[in-house]
């Protein structure tokens, strides 16, 4: 069991949009990661813990693709969105600052992709000082095999790899 105080935890939701979700991905669809990602963000909310919301955006280019705003049950959920134009969600967005004003130290994952968004994501909190927690049954990759490379042999390197079932905020 993982304990953390929710007055110091956010939930950080990566890239929860229609085209990323409807994407073949694995070892779990996308609408099962956004149902982990939902049931996640239901107890941090529950337990006064702050959600973020992380969306992506294509940089120079005049409209973005259809299905590139967040799913609308991920953006009602959400404290707050970030518009992120590049694989993390650090460079250029604010999130740092918006973090430290809310007085989180410890940031906790899910989404899409694991080795991509997330783990991009993850390497510059880390670089920020944040404690990562990173709940696997609520993301997923386009392979099983970059999945699994990215919470065996990366994500553990940051933080903490857990399960929806093991996580508890106080």
């Amino acid at each position: 069991m993982v304990t953390l105080k929710a007055a110091t935890s956010a939930l950080i939701l990566i890239d929860l949009m229609d085209r990323i979700v409807g994407l073949p991905l694995e070892p779990r669809a996308g609408v099962e990661v956004v149902d982990a990602a939902l049931e996640l963000a239901a107890a941090f909310r529950a337990a006064g813990a702050s959600v973020i919301a992380v969306r992506v955006e294509r940089p120079d280019v005049a409209e973005q693709p259809p299905g590139s705003d967040l799913l609308p049950e991920v953006a009602e959920v959400a404290d707050a969105v970030v518009v992120k134009r590049t694989i993390g969600a650090f460079h250029n967005t604010g999130l740092d600052g918006f973090l430290r004003q809310q007085g989180v130290n410890t940031l906790v994952f899910a989404g899409i992709a694991t080795n991509l968004g997330v783990e991009s994501t993850a390497r510059a909190a880390a670089d920020h000082g944040y404690r990562l927690v990173f709940v696997e049954d609520a993301m997923a990759a386009l392979t099983a095999e970059e999945h699994q490379a990215a919470i065996a042999l990366d994500l553990p390197r940051f933080g903490e790899v857990i399960t929806r079932d093991t996580l508890h905020l106080a």
